[in-house]
C-alpha cells in the first residue's frame, strides 16, 4: 500500500479538492482506495456521499488504535473508494498526541493492520503546524503539497512547509527520514502575468533538489471543480473534453497526468479510466 499525505500549513490551497479527485480517478482506475481525513474541519469526509457509514472514524483510529475495518471505515458511493471520516470535531487528538509516548509515529504503527486491504491510501491533513500534521508526514511514502500561484503562497511554503519538513530530519536517525516532497501547482490561471513569474521562480528554485521536486502537472483554475465538489462526483467525470474556447487540458487529462506522474507503475490501469457523461 502507497501512503501519500497531502499537505500544506496554508489553508485554502486545495488540498482536500486534490485529495478527492486523486482518490475518485485511482478507484475507477480500479484500484482499492482509502480516504483519509484528518482535518478537523472535515471537508473531504462530505465530498463523497456515503453508502456505509461506520460507526467510528479518524477519532477512535488514533486515540484508541482502533483499526477493525467494520467500525472504522465507510463506503463511499464510488465503488473501490472508501474513508476513514473526520470526527474530531474539538482537534482533541493534537493534544493526545503532543502528550503520547508514540505521538508522531501512531499513525505509521498502525497502517500494517490496513496494508493487506488498500493499494493506496490518500491523508489529508490540517492547514496549519500540528503534531497531527508531523504524523501524517511521517506515516507517508509521498508528501503531496499543492501550491497556489501566489506570493503569500509561495513565502508560506518555505516558511512552513518546508521549515516542518527539515524539523523533522532528527527522526531520520530513527530510520524514518523525511518523505520526498512533490508540489502541486494548483488553481493556476495562466493569463495572469504574477502567477507565470512565480511558477517559473518556484521551478528554478527547486530544480537541484535532491528530495523536493515541482510537478509537470499543472491544475488550472476551472469551474469544473467546483462544480465536482458540488455534484460529489470525481471531476475526471464531469469534464472529459477540452472546452471550444480554451486549449488547456481537459480535468480528464490533469487528472490522468497527475495520477501517472505521481504513480508510473499504475499508468496502464490509469490510462484505461474515461469519464462519464459530461456535465455542463
Amino acid at each position: 500500500m502507497r501512503v501519500v499525505s497531502v499537505i500544506s500549513t496554508k489553508g485554502g490551497v486545495g488540498k482536500t479538492t486534490v485529495a478527492a479527485n486523486l482518490g475518485g480517478l485511482l478507484a475507477d482506475a480500479g484500484l482499492r482506495v482509502l480516504l483519509l481525513d484528518l482535518d478537523s474541519q472535515p471537508t473531504l469526509s462530505s465530498y463523497y456521499a456515503l453508502s456505509q457509514k461506520a460507526v467510528a472514524g479518524a477519532y477512535e483510529l488514533i486515540a484508541f488504535n482502533l483499526t477493525t475495518p467494520a467500525q472504522i471505515i465507510s463506503k463511499t458511493v464510488i465503488t473501490g473508494l472508501d474513508m476513514i471520516v473526520s470526527n474530531d470535531a474539538q482537534s482533541q487528538l493534537n493534544t493526545l498526541l503532543l502528550h503520547a509516548p508514540d505521538g508522531r509515529l501512531r499513525l505509521r504503527n498502525l497502517l500494517d493492520d490496513l496494508r493487506p486491504r488498500y493499494d493506496l491510501l490518500l491523508i489529508d491533513t490540517q492547514g496549519a503546524r500540528s503534531v497531527l500534521l508531523e504524523m501524517a508526514i511521517l506515516a507517508c511514502d509521498i508528501a503531496l503539497s499543492p501550491i497556489t500561484p501566489e506570493m503569500l503562497a509561495a513565502r508560506e511554503l518555505r516558511r512552513g512547509t518546508l521549515s516542518l519538513l527539515n524539523e523533522l530530519e532528527p527522526f531520520r536517525h530513527l530510520g524514518l527520514p523525511p518523505p520526498p516532497l512533490r508540489l502541486l501547482l494548483n488553481q493556476v490561471n495562466a493569463i495572469r502575468m504574477d502567477a507565470r513569474m512565480i511558477i517559473s521562480g518556484l521551478r528554478e528554485t527547486f530544480a537541484g533538489a535532491t528530495n523536493i521536486l515541482v510537478l509537470d502537472t499543472v491544475i488550472p483554475d476551472r469551474v469544473a471543480y467546483l462544480n465536482a465538489a458540488t455534484l460529489g462526483l470525481p471531476v475526471h467525470r464531469i469534464k472529459t473534453h477540452r472546452s471550444r474556447e480554451r486549449r488547456s487540458p481537459s480535468a480528464l487529462e490533469t487528472m490522468h497526468a497527475l495520477a501517472i506522474e505521481l504513480f508510473p507503475k499504475w499508468r496502464e490501469a490509469i490510462s484505461t479510466v474515461t469519464g462519464c457523461a459530461e456535465v455542463q
